[in-house]
C-alpha cells in the first residue's frame, strides 16, 4: 500500500507515519516545515527507503504529481492553536481552506481508495450536550474553528458530488510525545512541559477545575489507519478518549507548582467525546490512559527544552487579542 500523509512532520503526522510504516506501507510526507518539524521523522530515517519527504506548501506548492498511485491520503497539514488564528485570519483560511480544497482535488485527480480529513472538536464549541456526539449543533467560537469546519465540508462535498470516498475525524485533545514545541501560545502540554523543566509555576487557565478529553496520539493514529482500512464513506467520527480530566489532575501528575490566570471566553468548561460510533463502526477504542500518557511525557521531557517559556505577563501579552474579540 502507499499512502501520503500531508503535515507529516507534525506532532500527529509523525506519529501516523511511524504507524503506517509499522504496517508495510510505502510513505511520501509532504510538509512546509512551517509547524513542523524534520526532527519529528528521525525515528524512521531507518525505514527512509519506504519513506519519500517533500518540503512543500499544499496551500500553494505544485503538489498534484506526488498523488500518482497513493492509495490513503491522510490530510493533516493545517495552522492551529486560537490566538493566531485570531489575529492571522486569512492565513488560517489559505492554510485551513484553500489548502484542503487543493489536496482534494490532487487526491480526486489520480483516483485515491481513501481521503481521511483531520477536522477538530472546537467545532462544538460550548456544547451542551456531554458526552459530544457528531450530532451535535456547531458552534464556532474563532477562526480556527471556523476554518477546520469549512474544510470538513469541502470533504464531504467532494465526497457527495465527485464520488471520492471520503471520513472524516473530529480530534479531542490530542496529547503526546513530539507535540508542539514552538511557535505560539497554544496547547497546555508545550506550556507546562516547557515551564516544569524550567521549575516555573503551572500558569493555569481559571481555578483549573475545567477538564479535557485528552486523547494519546498513539491512539489517534491508530484511528486514522482504521477509518481508512474500513468501507465507511461521507462519514463523521469522534476521536476522543471518551473520560474528560481537569487540568488541575494534569497538574498533580505532572508535580510542580501553580498560578492561576484569567479564564478565557470562548473555552469551554468540559471537552468530552462521544465515541459511542466511532467503536461501532470502526471498532477503535482508546487503549493508553491519561497517567500512562503523562508519564511518558515525563519520561521524554527533554523534548520541549527548547520550547518557549510562558509566563503569566508574556501570556496576558500575546491573548490580548483573544480577550478583545471574543470576550
Amino acid at each position: 500500500m502507499k499512502s501520503l500523509v500531508t503535515g507529516g512532520a507534525g506532532f500527529i503526522g509523525s506519529h501516523l507515519v511511524e504507524y503506517l510504516i509499522s504496517k508495510d506501507h510505502e510513505v511520501i510526507v509532504i510538509d512546509n516545515l512551517s509547524t513542523g518539524r524534520a526532527q519529528n521523522l528521525d525515528l524512521i530515517r531507518g525505514n527512509k527507503n519506504n519513506v519519500r519527504f517533500v518540503r512543500a506548501d499544499v496551500a500553494s506548492g505544485d503538489i498534484a504529481r506526488y498523488f500518482e498511485g497513493v492509495d490513503y491520503v491522510f490530510h493533516l497539514a493545517a495552522l492551529a492553536d486560537v490566538v493566531p488564528s485570531i489575529q492571522n485570519p486569512l492565513e488560517y483560511h489559505r492554510a485551513n481552506v484553500d489548502g484542503t480544497v487543493r489536496v482534494l482535488e490532487a487526491a480526486r485527480t489520480h483516483h485515491v481508495k481513501k481521503f481521511i480529513y483531520t477536522a477538530s472538536s472546537s467545532c462544538y464549541g460550548l456544547p451542551s450536550l456531554l458526552p459530544t456526539p457528531e450530532t451535535a449543533e456547531i458552534r464556532l467560537e474563532h477562526p480556527y474553528a471556523l476554518t477546520k469546519h469549512i474544510g470538513e465540508q469541502y470533504v464531504l462535498h467532494w465526497g457527495k458530488i465527485y464520488h471520492l470516498p471520503v471520513v472524516s475525524l473530529r480530534l479531542f485533545n490530542v496529547y503526546g510525545p513530539r507535540s508542539a514545541s514552538a511557535g505560539s501560545y497554544g496547547a497546555v502540554f508545550g506550556v507546562f512541559l516547557a515551564q516544569k523543566l524550567h521549575n516555573k509555576p503551572f500558569t493555569v487557565v481559571g481555578d483549573g477545575t475545567q477538564t479535557r478529553d485528552f486523547t494519546y496520539v498513539t491512539d489517534v493514529a491508530r484511528a486514522y489507519y482504521a477509518a481508512a482500512e474500513s468501507g465507511c464513506s461521507g462519514e463523521i467520527f469522534n476521536v476522543g478518549s471518551g473520560k474528560t480530566y481537569s487540568i488541575n489532575r494534569l497538574v498533580e501528575l505532572l508535580g510542580g507548582d501553580k498560578v492561576y490566570i484569567p479564564k478565557r471566553p470562548g473555552e469551554p468548561d468540559c471537552s468530552l467525546a462521544d465515541i459511542s460510533k466511532i467503536i461501532k463502526y470502526l471498532n477503535w477504542r482508546p487503549a493508553v490512559t491519561f497517567e500512562q500518557g503523562v508519564a511518558t511525557l515525563l519520561e521524554n521531557i527533554d523534548y520541549w527544552r527548547e520550547a518557549p517559556l510562558w509566563t503569566e505577563d508574556s501570556i496576558a501579552e500575546i491573548t490580548r487579542d483573544w480577550f478583545r474579540y471574543l470576550g
